[in-house]
Formats: C-alpha cells, structure tokens, sequence
C-alpha cells in the first residue's frame, strides 16, 4: 500500500519538485529518517547538521525567500514537500519555527535595513529565529480564533508581554511567553507584545537578540522531543520594533498562520504517511498460513480507510499551497483535516506495534500546539461565512 504518491494532488508535480521529494527525503533518511532514531536526533531539540547541509545542498533555510537576500526564490509548494519529508521523517530541524514563521513576517515587516541585515542569515543557516507570543501561538496567527483583540498580547492589563519606552527612545520588553517552539535555541526572537495604554492599545512585533540582557529562556519538558518548546521570559529587556509605526501586524499574524496551517498541515500529512506504512509493515508481517483470515481481512479494511483519509489531507494540503496570494484560506481546514489523519493513523500505528508511539506523540502535541481540529474547522468557517452569519 503506497501511501506517498509521486504527485500529491490533482496537479502533477514538476521535475524540479520532485527531485526538491527525492533529495530531501534520501538525505533525511542518512540523517535522521531511521524508525529507531527519533529520540537520540532530538537530544538538543535540533539536529544543527542535518539543517546546515539540507540548507548547502537545497537551499532548505531559505526556500522561499526572494533570491535578493540569497533565497531560492520558490513558492508554498515547493516548501509544502519539504514539510512533508520531514514530517515523514520527525526530522527536528528550524524549518517551522525559521522559515515557515519567523522568515515571512521579517519579510512582511521589517524595514529595508532589517531585511538586508537578516534574511541573508537566516538563508544561508547562520541565524535561527522563534516567535514568541503569549496565550498560544494558534491564537496569535489567528488560527483558533480573532486575533484582532488585543487580549492575548497582553491588552494593556497585567500578563502577557508588555512593551514600554525608554528613556533613550527604544523599547523595552516586561511578560513571559511559554510554549515558544525553538525559544531555547533560536538565536533570534520575534516577540509579540502590547504597547500604548487603553487609548493607543496596539500589538506590535519585537526583535530580540538570544544574549539579550533580562531574557531568560528556559526549555520545557515536551510529549514530543522532535517539536522543543521554552518558556521565554523578558525581565526589562531591551528590544528592537519590527518594521515602523503603522503597520499592520496583526494582519501579517493572521496571514503568516494560514500560510503556516498548510505547512504543518504537509508535516503532518508526512508523519501519517510514515505511520500507516509501518502499520501496513506489520500487518504483512502478520499474514502467515494457519492463522485465522478474519482479523486480518478487518484490519486491511481499516488500513484502506486510513489511506482515502490521508491522501484526502494530502489532497487538500497542495490545493491550499496553490491558492493565489498570502495566506491561503483553505490553511486552516487542511490543518484540521491533517491532523485528523494523523492521529487516527498514529493510534492504528501505536496498536500494532511499540513504535508507533513517535507519531502518537506529534499527533497529540500537534493538536495541543495549534488546534484541535474543531476549532480550526470552527475558525476557518467564520472567515468564509461558510455558515452565514450564525458562524460568528
């Protein structure tokens, strides 16, 4: 049972996506694509060889970043394969927390002078980035709910991550965000924060250097080793804005996270994959003359199911990636629909053999980051009025 076609969708892929597949995924499986090594690759939550070659050898860091600043200059599909692959894989790597997140609102964003002085390192592997943003990271990219109400970065009470001027006319940073994927490592951080009192309440996006005086960055024990979270915590810490006053940055948040939905949603379409092929594996390993044919034959109806339910994810995953323009809207429903598939395919896994428990891992720590599904169904609703005005 083939659960990783060449073309994972209506439209056939290009001779160059496919050898973006077939590179990544052979480097990946020298690398960290072994069934046994998800544990020992994700001791310091990234394998920094693993990323500083695939970033040599396919431009990984910077897939989709304008050649200008040293990218390859290709589009949502190309880097929704690459996502697949190291779902498939459980690859730990900067590819979400850098290039799916950090990178585009950097591009979106930043001044001139903060895009030539940091996209050129975060497309040659030198500098890794984390968005830090309190009360869930689905909810500041809007994948949960509105992220218009300036509440969860704090709405000018205490909690979240408060910005105030200094004296000398910067900012400084006061608050705590948890649950920051690759806040221990990164070597930047992009930080959501609240300014301004009731009547100027605004979020705005900060830049925050890893040796930063008053930030304290503490990693937490994580269900999945491949996906590392920290606690992050800022202690009057000096901080740079991102871009200039006005600018929209909470509709370049909402963007970023339908953008991202598509690529977690590949990820999680890969790590399925992976899951039912080790399920199909063991079955096969199972069928053996003498035994009895009902329970098999029950349980290849099961598989079957699995596969229509995975390659309908898939389906829905690349038709989101070729949507035109920023922040496709089918992101959040292809999240849904991809982490569905891998949590059903990761217990189907887990119940025939030990280690299937990988995959369990990410489907439940998947849903806990950026779901669950009902909701992202729920959200993606509201922003198509597929429901009219009851949705809201």
């Amino acid at each position: 049972m083939d659960t990783s076609p060449s073309a994972p969708s209506a439209e056939p892929l290009t001779e160059e996506q496919q050898g973006i597949r077939r590179a990544l995924r052979d480097l990946l499986a020298e690398r960290a694509g072994s069934h046994g090594n998800h544990a020992t690759t994700a001791a310091e939550g990234d394998d920094t060889a693993l990323w500083t070659r695939a970033t040599g050898t396919l431009g990984l860091a910077g897939l989709t970043l304008p050649e200008e600043y040293g990218g390859a200059g290709r589009g949502p599909v190309e880097l929704a394969l690459a996502c697949e692959e190291t779902g498939r894989a459980l690859a730990p790597s900067p590819l979400l927390a850098t290039t799916v997140l950090a990178a585009p609102l950097l591009t979106a964003l930043g001044t001139p002078a903060q895009r030539a002085e940091l996209l050129p390192r975060v497309a040659d592997s030198t500098l890794t980035c984390a968005l830090a943003a309190p009360s869930g990271i689905a909810l500041a990219l809007g994948l949960t709910g509105d992220n218009t109400d300036g509440d969860w970065s704090g709405g000018g009470r205490a909690g979240g991550i408060q910005a105030a001027r200094a004296a000398d006319g910067g900012w400084r940073l006061y608050g705590e965000a948890a649950q920051v994927i690759d806040g221990h490592s990164a070597g930047l951080l992009l930080v959501a924060a609240h300014a301004g009192g009731f009547a100027r309440s605004r979020t705005l996006l900060f830049l925050v250097p890893a040796d930063a005086p008053g930030l304290v960055r503490t990693r937490q024990p994580a269900l999945d080793p491949t996906r590392p979270r920290a606690t992050v915590q800022f202690r009057d810490t000096g901080a740079e804005l991102l871009g200039e006053e006005p600018a929209d940055v909470l509709g370049a948040l909402a963007a970023t996270g339908r953008a991202a939905a598509v690529m977690l949603a590949a990820e999680a379409v890969g790590a399925a994959a992976a899951a039912l092929d080790h399920a199909v594996e063991h079955l096969g390993s199972r069928e053996r003359p003498g035994r009895p044919a009902g329970p098999v034959h029950a349980a290849r109806h099961r598989l079957a199911d699995l596969c229509v339910q995975v390659g309908t994810a898939r389906s829905l995953t690349y038709c989101a990636a070729r949507e035109p323009g920023p922040g496709p809207d089918g992101g959040p429903l292809a999240l849904a629909h991809a982490l569905e598939a891998l949590r059903a395919t990761a217990e189907e896994s887990l119940a025939r053999e030990e280690e299937g428990h990988p995959y369990f891992e990410r489907a439940a720590s998947d849903e806990l980051l950026f779901g669950p599904a009902r909701r992202l169904r729920a959200r993606a609703a509201e922003r198509t009025g597929l429901f009219g005005e009851e949705a809201a």
